[in-house]
């Protein structure tokens, strides 16, 4: 009797051991998962993605500002995670190591980039995460409009095509891609056709378009927005990699303002080896020069943020990758459809959208590699000139200052740049904002780079002599040149001048002002001094009203 006592005392033991015990076990488990799987890990993990909150951070985080919009993290840690495990050529955007045989001409024949070695990276190639830590602590809206992505292409390689929709797709939360528009530009290679309708069958958000005949990245642009159901369109170039996170930050903004237009940070994917880095400078400023080149240039000390995650305004893009909502693009127009294949088309919706009541921003957060090629691989059907859509993007909203963009190409000047009636016509419609508007509002760093850029505030034109018929101009661009009288010829830069209101006498193309030595009796050129009165000339009589309805483009 006694043993089964003894033996009934050690099972109650236990029992109220275990009833004791088993709570904390799940106190201990519950406080585990909350405290050391959601603290920084101190070491970065593979590919240099920080583990975070990194990679082991699973619940997504939601909290409501002060605006009263709930935002949340929309990074897939998941697809992180598994990326930076990964190995093999390409992988996490290291170069491919090259042989003398990968860098044969052929590779480069048919796409202006090395086709072979794409062709040995995965469709599904992991890439670095290069972006500033504040970016990967930011949180979204949690209501975000889906997007329409709309690829353009033209005799595209086959694996820089599938990895550009590949990285799209594995890199963007499925909820906000209403569909991927691949638009084929009258291509005539054989794995454009039949072998690529069948491999898009396994992605159903992918539909393919096609022209009937060569349209031009413009108009096949136009095909493919048109086509769109998204609230937002979204441009991609067929040769680019979608990095981490990389469309929350477009929408967002667009969210906030829908008449944004928003660009990521585009990246260098290398031609040669398919190494992915960051562009020279990194985030800078689009800007151009008067012969309309496209350059970048630092971002100013008055812009310049304490956090270097966020967006700033930016006067004109890249070119083809950005968003923008889907009504606000067809309110401005979307292309001007006047604009012949390629080129001058990023001038023409930037002018348009800032000078027609929205704005433009780079984002820092938004992260997509682009292959720069080594040559155009393609001949530009019928001879059409990226002279022509220079002329109709001058004509149509640079005002006065496509004076400037005719003395460094005369030959512009009197090219035809065919019927821009309706173009104009939605200028006034918009009620947009002038030229003028636009170089001290929105551009107004860039006389520090390329001067001048304030038009004449007077006169402009040549300085002929009645009796002669002979024009002044100088000869050579230095200090010190003397003026003199030549013939005259439409058109020619360097008869071209402009009387400003610092009542200086301006010379556009040596960037120079008529100076004068009284005790010499001569005048000559020398640098610009506004506060020099030796370089101050005054009209006897100039008709104030004539001159303001001029440069208004008035009657």
């Amino acid at each position: 009797m006694r043993r089964k006592e003894k033996r009934l005392l050690q099972f109650a033991g236990l029992l109220i051991a275990a009833l004791l015990f088993l709570p904390n076990v799940g106190l201990w488990s519950l406080y585990r998962d909350r405290v050391f799987d959601n603290s920084p890990d101190t070491v970065d993990g593979p590919g240099g993605i920080p583990p975070i909150q990194g990679l082991n951070h699973m619940r997504k985080v939601a909290q409501v500002g002060p605006d009263g919009v709930r935002r949340t993290d929309w990074h897939d840690y998941a697809a992180m995670r598994r990326d930076a495990t990964r190995i093999g050529n390409g992988e996490q955007g290291k170069p491919f190591p090259l042989t003398e045989t990968d860098q044969v001409d052929q590779a480069y024949r048919e796409n202006g980039f090395n086709i072979y070695v794409s062709d040995r990276i995965s469709l599904n190639r992991s890439l670095p995460d290069i972006r500033h830590e504040k970016c990967k602590q930011k949180l979204y809206a949690e209501k975000l409009p889906n997007t329409s992505i709309i690829i353009p292409f033209h005799n595209e390689g086959w694996s820089s095509l599938l990895r550009t929709v590949h990285s799209v797709l594995n890199r963007s939360p499925p909820q906000l891609i209403a569909e991927v528009i691949l638009v084929d530009d009258f291509s005539d290679k054989d794995h454009l056709k039949v072998a690529l309708e069948e491999y898009m069958t396994r992605m159903p958000k992918v539909r393919i378009l096609r022209t009937k005949k060569r349209e031009g990245l413009i108009r096949t642009r136009l095909l493919g927005a048109a086509a769109a159901k998204g609230e937002v369109i979204t441009f991609l170039d067929s040769h680019c990699e979608a990095n981490i996170n990389w469309l929350p930050p477009l929408l967002d903004r667009i969210a906030q303002n829908r008449k944004t237009i928003v660009c990521p940070m585009i990246d260098v994917i290398d031609h040669d080896n398919f190494g992915y880095d960051t562009q020279a400078g990194d985030a800078m400023r689009g800007a151009f020069d008067w012969e309309m080149y496209y350059k970048r240039i630092p971002i100013p000390p008055e812009m310049q943020r304490d956090n270097p995650s966020e967006p700033f305004e930016s006067p004109v893009m890249a070119g083809g990758l950005f968003a923008v909502d889907r009504k606000w693009f067809w309110e401005l127009g979307g292309y001007d459809t006047g604009l012949e294949i390629w080129g001058g088309e990023q001038y023409e919706i930037s002018f348009k959208v800032w000078m027609c009541g929205g704005r433009m921003e780079d984002i820092p957060c938004s992260r997509v590699g682009h292959i720069y090629r080594k040559y155009v691989p393609y001949k530009v059907p019928g001879g059409i000139s990226l002279a022509k859509n220079l002329k109709r993007v001058a004509e149509v909203w640079m005002d006065e200052y496509g004076e400037y963009v005719y003395q460094r190409r005369p030959e512009y000047r009197h090219l035809s740049a065919g019927d821009m009636t309706l173009q104009k016509e939605l200028r006034n419609r918009l009620n947009c904002k002038s030229f003028k508007w636009f170089m001290s509002e929105v551009a107004w760093d860039l006389p520090k780079h390329y001067p001048p850029v304030e038009p004449p505030a007077a006169a402009w034109g040549e300085i002929r002599n009645m009796g002669s018929g002979m024009c002044m101009e100088i000869k050579h661009f230095v200090s010190g040149s003397p003026i003199r009288l030549e013939n005259c010829v439409k058109g020619r830069g360097e008869v071209g001048w402009s009387h400003g209101q610092d009542k200086s006498l301006y010379h556009p193309v040596s960037n120079s002002c008529i100076d004068s030595s009284p005790s010499e009796r001569r005048v000559f050129m020398n640098s610009c001094d506004p506060s020099s009165l030796s370089q101050q000339w005054l009209f006897e009589r100039t008709n104030a009203t004539v001159l303001e309805h001029f440069n208004r483009g008035t009657n």
